[in-house]
């Protein structure tokens, strides 16, 4: 097969595409996870500042993105699984591809619905609590 942009526009193309940015974008996010997670080290009142800032509307539309990136990387992980074990059957491929899809997209709604509800402090006695 001839690796020209004819083949670009193929769902495994994309879904390959959807995979490595996907990854790229978790292994960017994951040193700022581990800053975030130093804040409790540094006592209630460091982790507040912080909770308080996770606050900001871009804060939170990008948590909803990595939330879509894990996702879509996690069922592309498991496609390319089923196509390792299984073998490729073009139909049966391009359906995988929806689901894996589909489901990243239903985590990442589902994570958005529930944005709100996450606790919002953390008191003197290591708790999380609602305010």
């Amino acid at each position: 097969m001839k690796a020209d942009w004819r083949n670009r526009g193929h769902p495994a193309y994309w879904a390959f595409l959807v995979h490595r940015l996907s990854g790229l974008a978790l292994a960017l996010f994951l040193p700022l996870h581990f800053v975030a997670l130093a804040q409790a080290l540094n006592g209630v009142d460091s982790l507040n500042a912080f909770l308080t800032w996770t606050r900001a509307p871009w804060v939170t539309a990008s948590e909803i993105v990595i939330v879509l990136a894990l996702a879509a990387h996690l069922t592309g992980g498991l496609r390319l699984l089923l196509v390792e074990f299984f073998g490729w059957r073009r139909g049966v491929h391009q359906a995988l591809i929806a689901v894996a899809a589909g489901v990243a997209i239903a985590c990442a709604l589902l994570f958005a619905l529930n944005v709100n509800a996450q606790p919002t402090a953390v008191d003197s006695d290591g708790y999380h609590h609602t305010r």
